[in-house]
C-alpha cells in the first residue's frame, strides 16, 4: 500500500501543471483622441446586453440581469499609444473578478475617466475628476474617452487577452437656452477658485413667475429648491413650448412630480421666483451646500457669492423671511441644513426623505457606536450583513459591503463620486494624502471613530448640532421646521427623522412631522408642487408681517 501511495505521488510529481488561463483586457487611447498623458481611472464594462451601450449600464446601485459587470484600474501618466491592464486580479463588481464572468458572448466597451490635477490652498496636491456641468455622470463627461462596443467570446478555462482602443470623446455638455419663464446662471466662484487652484464655477436655473416682465416694479418671494446636479427646470416646470426640460419634484405621493406649469400660471397661484442650485465637486454631483474641508468653502460660495449675485439680476426680495426651502432625499438634508446652520437666513423648510440627518442612524449604522459598518451588531453567531437598501416591502435589494465594492470599483481614494464617498468627503477630514479619510474600512467595514466625531463635531451631525445649540437656535427655528419621509423608505432614512422629532418633541419645539404610511418608500410626498408652493408663500406672508 505504502509503494503504491509514493509510485502515485511520483507520477503527479511528474505531470504539466496547468496554470489558471490569463483573462485580461489592455486598454489604449490614440493621440488624435488625447495628444498628451492621462491620469484618472480606466473601465471595462462586460454585457449580455447591447440595447443600451455597456459603459451606460455601469455604476449603477443595483446589480439585475440587465446590468452591465464592470472592472476599474487607476493610471498614472498613460501615454497614447501604451496599454493599461485589468487583469484576472482586477476587482470588479458585481462579479469580483474576470474569472466569475461565465463563458459566453459578450458585448464589451472601454472607458478613460480623465482626472485634473489640483493644487489645492491647504498644501494638497490631488487628482479628480473636473466636473463640466455632467454632474459627476464620467460615462459621459466631456473629454473622457470611450472605445466602440466588441461582442467577443469570454472563456475563463481558456483564457483571453482583448485588445480595446478608447478613440471616442464625450463632447461638451449642451446647456438649454433661456425662455421667458427660466433663466440660467453660471458664475465663477472666487472663493472655490481659491481654494482648488483652478478655475471652479457654481450656477443656478431661475424660474420666475406669471407677469414678471409685465410688473417691472415687483419684488418676489424666494423659494431655494435643493436636490442632485440638473439642468431641468425648478419644480417639475415644463412649459408647453420645452416641455422636455422639466425638472424634478420630489416625490409621488399626490403629484409631486405633476408638471406645475398650470398652477403656476393660474390667476389665484402665489407669484414666486423657483430656483434650483448647480454646485458639483470633484467627489460628487452636489455639494451639500456646506463648507467642507474637502470640498472647499461651498456653503460660503453659495450663500456670499450665488445668492447676492440673484438677488442683483433678479427682482427678488433680499430678506430672510422670503427665502424658504426644500429638497428631497440629497436636496432634503441640504434644505434642513441650510436653514439649521443659517437660521436667520431662511424663512423656513420643507424638507421631504432626507439623507442621514443624526448620525446615530447613517441608514442603518451608528457610527459611534458600531464598530463595524458590515455587520448589525449584538450577534455572537450567524452575523446578519447590513443592509443598504430594500424594496418598501422590505426585500433587501443591496447591502452594505455590496455599495462599498462599487464605490471601490469606481475610484479609488474616495473618487468614486457614489453617496458614502460623498458624505466623507463632505463631512470628513482630509486625509494625510490629501483625499478624504474614509469613515469605515471599504473592503472590511471597520469604523474609524476619530472620523465620527470629527463629522459630528463640525455641525454635519444636524440633531448633535440642535441639540447642542438649542438655547439659541430654539427661537431662531421656531415654525421653521417641516419634515416629511416614507415609513419604509429605502435607504432607511427614517430613522434619523424619528431621533430628530424625538429631540424636538420635549422642547415643545413648533415643527412638522410626517409619515408616509404604510410603506411608502423613497420619494414620498404628501402633497403636489403646487400645495406645497401654497404653503410656503402663506408662511412667507406669516413672517412678513
Amino acid at each position: 500500500m505504502t509503494y503504491r501511495i509514493l509510485a502515485a505521488i511520483a507520477m503527479l510529481a511528474c505531470a504539466p501543471w496547468a496554470a489558471p488561463a490569463a483573462t485580461r483586457f489592455e486598454i489604449s487611447f490614440p493621440a488624435s483622441a488625447h495628444a498628451g498623458p492621462i491620469t484618472g481611472r480606466v473601465f471595462v464594462a462586460v454585457a449580455k446586453s447591447d440595447r443600451t451601450e455597456p459603459i451606460q449600464q455601469i455604476g449603477s446601485y443595483t446589480a439585475n440581469t440587465g446590468s452591465a459587470a464592470f472592472f476599474g484600474a487607476d493610471i498614472d501618466q498613460l501615454a497614447p499609444g501604451r496599454a493599461a491592464v485589468i487583469d484576472g486580479a482586477t476587482l470588479g463588481y458585481p462579479a469580483d473578478h474576470l474569472a466569475q464572468i461565465p463563458a459566453g458572448d459578450y458585448y464589451v466597451q472601454a472607458l478613460v475617466n480623465v482626472y485634473t490635477q489640483f493644487h489645492r490652498a491647504d498644501g494638497h496636491t490631488i487628482w479628480a475628476h473636473m466636473d463640466q456641468w455632467d454632474g459627476q455622470h464620467f460615462n459621459r463627461a466631456p473629454g473622457n474617452l470611450f472605445s466602440a462596443v466588441q461582442k467577443v467570446h469570454l472563456d475563463p478555462a481558456a483564457g483571453y487577452d482583448i485588445k480595446l482602443e478608447t478613440g471616442q470623446v464625450f463632447p461638451a455638455v449642451q446647456v438649454p437656452a433661456d425662455t421667458r419663464w427660466v433663466k440660467r446662471v453660471k458664475i465663477e466662484s472666487k472663493l472655490l477658485t481659491a481654494f482648488w487652484g483652478h478655475p471652479f464655477y457654481i450656477g443656478a436655473t431661475v424660474l420666475l413667475p406669471k407677469g414678471y416682465d409685465e410688473h417691472p416694479g415687483e419684488r418676489y418671494p424666494v423659494i431655494y429648491s435643493q436636490g442632485h446636479f440638473g439642468l431641468g427646470n425648478p419644480l417639475g416646470f415644463a412649459d408647453p413650448e420645452h416641455p422636455e426640460r422639466g425638472g424634478r419634484g420630489f416625490g409621488g405621493g399626490r403629484g409631486g412630480r405633476a408638471n406645475i406649469y398650470e398652477a403656476w400660471n393660474s390667476d389665484d397661484f402665489p407669484r414666486m421666483i423657483a430656483v434650483t442650485f448647480q454646485h458639483p465637486t470633484p467627489y460628487f454631483d452636489d455639494s451639500y451646500a456646506v463648507n467642507s474641508a474637502n470640498d472647499g468653502p461651498y456653503g460660503d460660495a453659495l450663500l456670499k457669492e450665488l445668492v447676492p449675485y440673484l438677488e442683483s439680476h433678479f427682482r427678488m426680495i433680499a430678506a430672510p423671511y422670503a427665502r424658504v426651502l426644500t429638497g428631497g432625499s440629497t436636496g432634503g438634508w441640504e434644505s434642513l441644513a441650510l436653514q439649521v446652520l443659517h437660521p436667520d437666513f431662511f424663512g423656513g423648510t420643507w424638507t421631504f426623505y432626507p439623507d442621514p440627518i443624526d448620525f446615530r442612524r447613517y441608514q442603518l449604522v451608528n457610527i459611534y457606536d458600531d464598530d463595524n459598518a458590515f455587520y448589525a451588531p449584538g450577534y455572537t453567531y450567524m452575523v446578519p450583513e447590513r443592509p443598504m437598501m430594500r424594496t418598501a416591502e422590505g426585500q433587501v435589494t443591496q447591502t452594505m459591503r455590496q455599495m462599498s465594492q462599487l464605490e471601490d470599483v469606481l475610484g479609488s481614494k474616495g473618487r468614486s463620486a457614489q453617496q458614502f464617498e460623498a458624505w466623507e468627503a463632505v463631512y470628513g477630514p482630509v486625509g494625510e494624502d490629501g483625499y478624504p479619510q474614509p469613515l469605515f474600512d471599504k473592503r472590511t467595514g471597520k469604523i474609524d471613530h476619530q472620523v465620527a466625531l470629527y463629522m459630528r463635531d463640525h455641525g454635519y451631525d444636524l440633531t448633535y448640532y440642535m441639540r447642542t445649540n438649542w438655547a439659541k437656535l430654539g427661537p431662531q427655528l421656531e415654525g421653521k421646521l417641516h419634515l416629511y419621509v416614507g415609513d419604509m423608505d429605502n435607504y432607511y432614512l427614517n430613522l434619523a427623522v424619528y431621533l430628530l422629532e424625538d429631540f424636538l418633541k420635549p422642547t415643545g419645539a413648533d415643527a412638522t412631522f410626517e409619515y408616509g404610511r404604510p410603506k411608502q418608500g423613497h420619494g414620498w410626498q404628501p402633497m403636489s408642487n403646487a400645495e406645497l408652493v401654497k404653503m410656503m408663500a402663506a408662511q412667507v406672508q406669516r413672517n412678513a408681517r
